[in-house]
């Protein structure tokens, strides 16, 4: 399914990360995958499960109003990173969900779920609210074989985004992206994705 989910690399820069765990038996494996899962589907938690300095987000509808559920496809993602927004999304970078599958054909032996991530505008709005273009995605998968549950991420075709309207936005872009391709991004990955896999928080 991996295939399905992350897109090919073409341009600009390229990261995949991968964590796993290995569970004492096949009903603590599916438990876990299924926190896992849900966890990747709920982006308010993500802030809580990789720590004070990653971003804040909010899930909201294709109106902009914030949803209390699980993410599906064509919701937002509103991000409040640290430093200031682009003005373009009213101080925020947005995301929109391209995909989520789910493996049709899981198993006992396993089962895989994943989602991606497009920049987008605001809800309602024109212009890309977000520090790379929308070539970029992020993918995210979890898998269980067996007993072991592994959770990756995979960051395509990122390119800064400074050249819209605003100037203002474009240097804030260009500044995060730079902290991005410096490996800031990667850090905030891991921990999410590691996150993803840990023990009950409440998430």
């Amino acid at each position: 399914m991996k295939d399905e989910i992350v897109p090919p690399p073409v341009q600009g820069k390229n990261t995949s990360l991968e964590t796993s765990v290995e569970l004492a038996n096949s009903v603590e494996a599916r438990e876990t995958f299924k926190r896992a899962y849900k966890r990747m589907l709920n982006p308010p938690v993500w802030h809580k499960v990789s720590g004070f300095a990653s971003a804040k987000l909010m899930l909201t509808n294709e109106r902009g109003s914030e949803e209390n559920r699980l993410a599906e496809e064509g919701d937002y993602f509103r991000i409040d990173i640290l430093g200031p927004g682009p003005s373009l999304g009213d101080g925020y970078d947005w995301v929109r969900v391209e995909s989520i599958k789910n493996d049709p054909n899981a198993g006992e032996d396993a089962e895989t779920y994943g989602m991606t991530l497009r920049p987008s505008a605001a809800p309602g709005k024109q212009e890309t609210a977000h520090f790379f273009k929308e070539t970029a995605t992020s993918s995210f998968l979890i898998r269980r074989e067996g007993n072991r549950v592994t959770a990756s991420y995979h960051g395509r075709n990122e390119i800064p985004n400074n050249d819209t309207n605003n100037t203002k936005d474009n240097v804030r872009n260009s500044l995060v992206a730079m902290g991005a391709f410096a490996g800031l991004s990667e850090l905030q990955w891991k921990a999410l994705i590691k996150g993803f896999l840990e023990e009950e928080i409440g998430g």
